[in-house]
């Protein structure tokens, strides 16, 4: 049996033009536009496009900064690699890149599929941490994608998977080997490490996502595996509605404390994109030299040979009709769709 595995993304623009970038923004404002509270469709548009224009100007000023983002073509080369891991062990497998926000879409992804006379569809957002606005609402437009194409395919879905010890065991391994070759000791006192995850509006954690317990699980067992006497975590928040976000800001634990050097890993990502070229690279930089500190920002492993392998893993037991409890996948709690598995949920 075909099986096509879509590897779900953010996804950004690769041109920093205003006709790429403006549609994008309101892409994003329109599927959160319940943080507002509910309003009629034509009213949210237009709040969306307002919302874009006024974003639009600063983030096409940090794409041009950064040569354009390369968020999807790093996402490409995993799509590449987890489609090649999986035939060389034997599956008749094509895999996709469907983004949520930009090209191509997951809708696209859905298209190429059906052509290319799939059998069957495995959803796997590449998102480490399991998030509202990023797993869960890209395992819904795939699911709204396949509704709109009228197509009758076996859709299985895989939700959080930071726990996977493949993943955790490169992230450390991954910033060992940065520490190593920065000559950065992170336990010296002169040494403050610092957690950065993207934020999110606390209005869905209060509509019951564990995204914070996430970051919280995650970095608490990172720090174990790196041996560190003292961390912080900190958010990469945007706040273009007045609404409150994750605390403490990233910004704020970065210059905070008398340690001359400050170490950033940003552990919610699997790509180099505007958050860490742009946000940490520049911006954030900026702040700690301000401030008289030396900043080492750890560089996302996207590129990692194992990291395909991880992906991998993750699709096999859906891409070879095993039970994923076998795999110690369970039925997942945050997202809302039937039948989504994850490694997050309680045994």
């Amino acid at each position: 049996m075909t099986t096509g595995v879509v590897l779900l993304n953010f996804g950004e623009p690769a041109e920093p033009s205003r006709d790429a970038v403006v549609p994008y923004l309101e892409r994003i404002f329109y599927n959160n536009r319940f943080l507002e509270g509910d309003m009629p469709e034509a009213q949210a548009r237009e709040r969306s496009r307002e919302l874009a224009e006024r974003r639009a100007p600063s983030l096409i000023e940090e794409y041009e900064e950064i040569g354009g983002s390369p968020l999807n073509e790093q996402a490409q080369g995993q799509v590449e690699g987890v489609e090649a891991e999986l035939r060389e062990r034997g599956f008749d497998v094509t895999a996709y890149l469907g983004t949520q926000f930009a090209d191509p879409t997951i809708a696209d992804a859905v298209e190429a599929a059906r052509d290319d006379d799939v059998e069957r569809l495995v959803g796997l957002p590449i998102y480490p941490l399991c998030g509202p606005s990023t797993t869960v609402d890209a395992l819904r437009d795939l699911e709204d994608a396949v509704d709109d194409a009228d197509w009758d395919v076996p859709v299985e879905e895989i939700s959080g998977w930071h726990r996977t010890p493949d993943y955790t065991h490169l992230r450390a391994e991954n910033v060992r080997d940065f520490l190593d070759e920065a000559g950065v000791d992170p336990n010296d006192e002169d040494v403050r490490f610092v957690f950065s995850a993207h934020g999110t509006p606390t209005h869905y954690l209060d509509e019951g996502s564990r995204y914070d317990r996430y970051v919280e699980e995650y970095t608490t067992v990172q720090a174990s595996l790196l041996g560190l006497d003292d961390y912080v975590v900190g958010y990469q928040n945007h706040e273009n509605r007045d609404i409150p976000w994750t605390e403490p800001e990233t910004e704020d634990v970065a210059v905070d404390g008398d340690a001359d050097h400050v170490v950033v890993e940003p552990v919610s990502f699997m790509h180099e994109q505007s958050e860490t070229l742009s946000e940490l690279d520049d911006e954030l930089r900026e702040e700690v030299e301000a401030a008289g500190k030396n900043l080492h920002r750890v560089p996302v492993p996207h590129d990692d040979p194992r990291f395909a392998e991880l992906l991998a893993d993750l699709a096999e037991p859906f891409v070879a009709g095993v039970d994923p409890e076998y795999y110690q996948f369970r039925e997942c709690q945050c997202a809302d769709t039937d039948g989504a598995m994850c490694l997050n949920a309680p045994r």
